[in-house]
């Protein structure tokens, strides 16, 4: 079921072209990464998806609910975490939650149990009585989404929510969300790191320059892509011969010499024709001394598709 869905929305600043009619469909229960370097227009998506930005053209619906129709009812429905920091430093934990928690109409014994709840999901609940002065950066990033999830939202938009902290904290927060997912919310999460988005999403989204470039498991973008299991051989030594003789197998098709015994390989359904490599390395009286298989990855996927990594700056 379709729970989030954009079409042909696009948001211009000036002359440049933040989001370019993005189509983009999200189903209910995903934890969809979204992926793209700074500039990409990953924030300014999930903005718009808030109700915190208008979209010049284009519609974005909710639940069912156009966002920009039906503001209230569309932002009842989302929890944001947002890149910025979100909390007041002059009040404790606890009032950083009950504050939100206000807002979005909680009163009296649940807003209080919601708190409790809140706090103790985020590992806070020792912590409630002091303000976020004294935090660490992962406590203020948990106190956070703490504020964001209070009043259980059915979709929870964290933005880079992992910027900046501690591995325990980056674990925590992980681990937050594949809870958060298994309670029932529809997750988006945007990120610079690909091990954490290859980690916990369903389905990923790459943006580059305002457009979804890709969209999918990891597997099908993979296999969109056209990538596939390169081949690290490492041997006593090498000659032109073997080397030309490898190069020029019909099913090698990516061929790079490494160092001066290391070899790194594409092949045509390797498992097949591993066995005519090692027969030349044999023939030249070449020894294998070391054979690793890369699977492709989301750094190597982002790359054959934008021409960048995902780190690069605009």
């Amino acid at each position: 079921m379709t729970f989030v869905q954009f079409k042909g929305v696009v948001k211009k600043y000036d002359t440049k072209m933040s989001v370019n009619h993005l189509n983009l469909e999200i189903a209910q229960g995903e934890i969809f990464g979204l992926l793209g370097p700074n500039g990409a227009g990953k924030s300014t998506t999930i903005h718009l998806l808030a109700g915190l930005l208008a979209a010049d053209a284009g519609e974005i619906m909710l639940d069912g609910y156009s966002v920009a129709r039906n503001p209230i009812e569309t932002k009842r429905r989302i929890g944001l975490v947002p890149q910025e920091l979100a909390i007041y430093d002059m009040l404790s934990a606890r009032e950083n939650v009950t504050f939100f928690g206000q807002l979005y109409g909680l009163r009296g014994r649940l807003l209080k149990e919601r708190v409790e709840e809140a706090l103790a999901f985020a590992g806070l609940l020792d912590f409630g009585k002091e303000k976020p002065g004294t935090f660490s950066g992962g406590m203020k990033r948990r106190l956070n989404i703490a504020c964001a999830i209070m009043h259980r939202p059915k979709l929870i938009i964290m933005d880079e929510p992992t910027v900046g902290i501690d591995p325990q904290s980056r674990n925590h927060i992980l681990e937050s969300v594949r809870q958060l997912n298994a309670m029932g919310s529809t997750v988006i999460y945007t990120s610079h790191y690909m091990e954490e988005v290859e980690a916990i999403s369903t389905k990923i989204g790459i943006m580059d320059q305002g457009k979804l470039v890709a969209h999918g498991t990891k597997e099908e973008l993979i296999r969109q892509a056209g990538l596939e299991e390169r081949l690290m051989l490492e041997t006593n030594r090498l000659t032109d011969e073997a080397i030309g003789e490898i190069r020029g197998h019909a099913r090698v098709t990516f061929f790079q010499r490494r160092e001066d015994s290391q070899l790194e390989l594409v092949l045509q359904e390797s498992q097949a024709y591993l066995q005519d490599i090692l027969f030349v390395l044999s023939k030249h009286d070449l020894k294998l001394q070391k054979l690793t298989r890369v699977e492709p990855d989301l750094e190597s996927l982002f790359l054959t598709l934008t021409g960048r990594s995902l780190r690069d700056r605009d």
